[in-house]
């Protein structure tokens, strides 16, 4: 189902204190919208204030036209999923245990997971190639497993749209490569998805659109060739940059972000 998150006018922060101003952006259906920025500019206050965790300062979030300000976090949380960075339970639950978690929002405060939940929660397993993690304790797979099981559990929500915290986050070079491969699956089967990564080579690979955000509350918003450019990441991160491409086994050109140490 085609659908339209749109972001208007949104500021937000803690209290009396702003510390995201005046931001519009919008999200559709397969489309990746990649948030960058260094640290301190706001990107997981912007998530927590469309999470519904910390309450709309000003501005509108309108999802398929409607406005979720008021939403209960029961009506949020079908609409919307989330994936954080890191995840580890106080108990040993099972893999399809923490998966079927994700249901949550679908279940009555007194109910069990039904069939039907436990299909939903195995056909995630299956669009992620992780059925073989079902039975196995989540607190005894490896990181990237653990990410991919996440996914998984904010998947079984069925959400329209798809948050994701900075996914690749503490993962190794080739488990970055395996989350970013199942983002672009996603999105290609119609789920639009918002996440932060620290890693600008990553709007590159698989993103549509980009929103970098810098220190002085400057927001700048575009296709990601327009927005990942060598004078905006010095701007952004202080740093020198030179943006280079590369030929993938396709034949297809693909950009790459190089920082210039002296």
């Amino acid at each position: 189902m085609d659908m339209k998150l749109d972001i208007i006018n949104v500021s937000c922060g803690y209290g009396k204190s702003t510390i995201v101003k005046d931001i519009s952006m919008s999200v559709e259906s397969g489309e990746i919208l990649c948030l960058l920025g260094p640290n301190g500019v706001g990107k997981t206050t912007f998530f927590k204030t469309i999470l519904g965790f910390l309450k709309l300062q000003t501005g509108k979030i309108l999802l398929d036209g409607q406005d979720i300000n008021n939403w209960s976090k029961k009506k949020l949380a079908e609409a919307i999923g989330y994936v954080p960075q890191a995840h580890t339970p106080p108990f040993p639950f099972s893999v399809i245990d923490v998966i079927i978690m994700g249901r949550t929002a679908h279940i009555g405060m007194f109910e069990s997971p039904s069939k039907k939940d436990k299909e939903i929660a195995e056909e995630a397993m299956d669009t992620l190639n992780i059925s073989y993690l079902k039975d196995k304790i989540y607190t005894e797979i490896s990181g990237g497993e653990r990410q991919m099981v996440l996914i998984a559990r904010a998947l079984t929500q069925q959400p329209k749209i798809l948050v994701m915290d900075e996914p690749t986050s503490n993962l190794d070079f080739g488990n970055q490569v395996k989350v970013l491969k199942e983002i672009n699956k996603l999105s290609q089967k119609g789920l639009g998805i918002i996440m932060t990564s620290h890693f600008p080579d990553h709007a590159f690979l698989c993103c549509t659109k980009v929103a970098l955000m810098q220190k002085n509350n400057t927001f700048t918003i575009g296709a990601v060739d327009e927005v990942v450019t060598e004078v905006n990441l010095k701007m952004a991160y202080g740093v020198d940059v030179k943006i280079t491409s590369v030929i993938n086994n396709k034949g297809e050109k693909i950009k790459a972000c190089v920082p210039m140490i002296n």
